[in-house]
């Protein structure tokens, strides 16, 4: 990762503060009626780079400049519901591959992703040419297990492990690796919702999230970076079947103290 420093334009500052407000790290200062940052030792959240009104503040480092916000309209809640309301996991995917610009925003969704204290710790894996080998390697492993897992439960036994038991013969598989395994499994949902607006169907296999997690052999052959862990599997196509209801949930559970 690239190194990084906060700096303040003072010919462009005008005192005004809000960055010393909002800033999480309390690492910035009002000094003389500029802005001042105390310390290298920040998050680099970007909130202070963000809130400058005059785009006094700015980061080195990264291999893009902060794109301006125009106001733009607000997401429809109830849209944003249906969304979740009709989501259903895929596992009938048509034979039609899915073009590059739709995987790349899929993987921009992940990227964008804010995660806890800022890591940045995301790693992506697409499966793509070598997709079958890995889930091969993937069902190799529980092949052996199952015989265990028969003794204790019955859907177990009606389950046969084949070498499309993982991926179901979608054309893309995306393994998010992190260092914290929250800031994987917001990348997938993100990803999820971007994927859906483009009329994709998803899986999240849990299965080979386990397989990859247990297994050195198959760690390795994915390159998963020292560290990491894999967090989330989202299996990608567009689907063969068109659910027609909602999917049921229990009533809320919530208390207000």
């Amino acid at each position: 990762m690239a190194e990084h420093m906060i700096t303040v334009d003072t010919e462009r500052c005008i005192g005004c503060g809000l960055c010393k407000a909002d800033c999480a790290a309390r690492n910035i200062e009002i000094r003389a009626q500029k802005a001042v940052i105390l310390t290298p030792d920040c998050v680099l959240c970007g909130h202070c780079a963000a809130i400058c009104p005059r785009g006094a503040v700015s980061i080195s480092g990264y291999g893009e400049a902060p794109i301006s916000r125009d106001g733009g309209r607000p997401l429809d809640p109830s849209q944003v519901l249906d969304v979740i309301r009709f989501r259903r996991t895929i596992r009938q995917f048509q034979a039609q591959d899915i073009p590059s610009g739709v995987l790349e925003q899929i993987l921009e969704a992940g990227r964008l992703t804010h995660t806890a204290k800022n890591l940045q710790d995301l790693s992506f894996i697409v499966l793509d040419r070598e997709k079958a080998k890995f889930e091969q390697m993937a069902a190799a492993l529980f092949r052996r297990v199952k015989p265990l897992a028969n003794l204790f439960s019955p859907m177990a036994k009606r389950i046969q492990i084949d070498d499309h038991f993982f991926f179901f013969h979608a054309p893309k598989v995306i393994v998010i690796a992190a260092k914290e395994e929250i800031n994987g499994c917001l990348a997938a949902q993100n990803m999820e919702f971007v994927a859906e607006a483009h009329g994709l169907g998803v899986l999240f296999s849990g299965f080979f999230t386990i397989a990859a997690n247990r297994s050195g052999r198959l760690r390795k052959a994915l390159g998963i970076p020292r560290g990491k862990r894999v967090a989330a599997t989202l299996v990608l196509g567009y689907p063969k079947v068109n659910y027609r209801r909602s999917a049921q949930r229990e009533a809320l559970d919530v208390t207000y103290l």
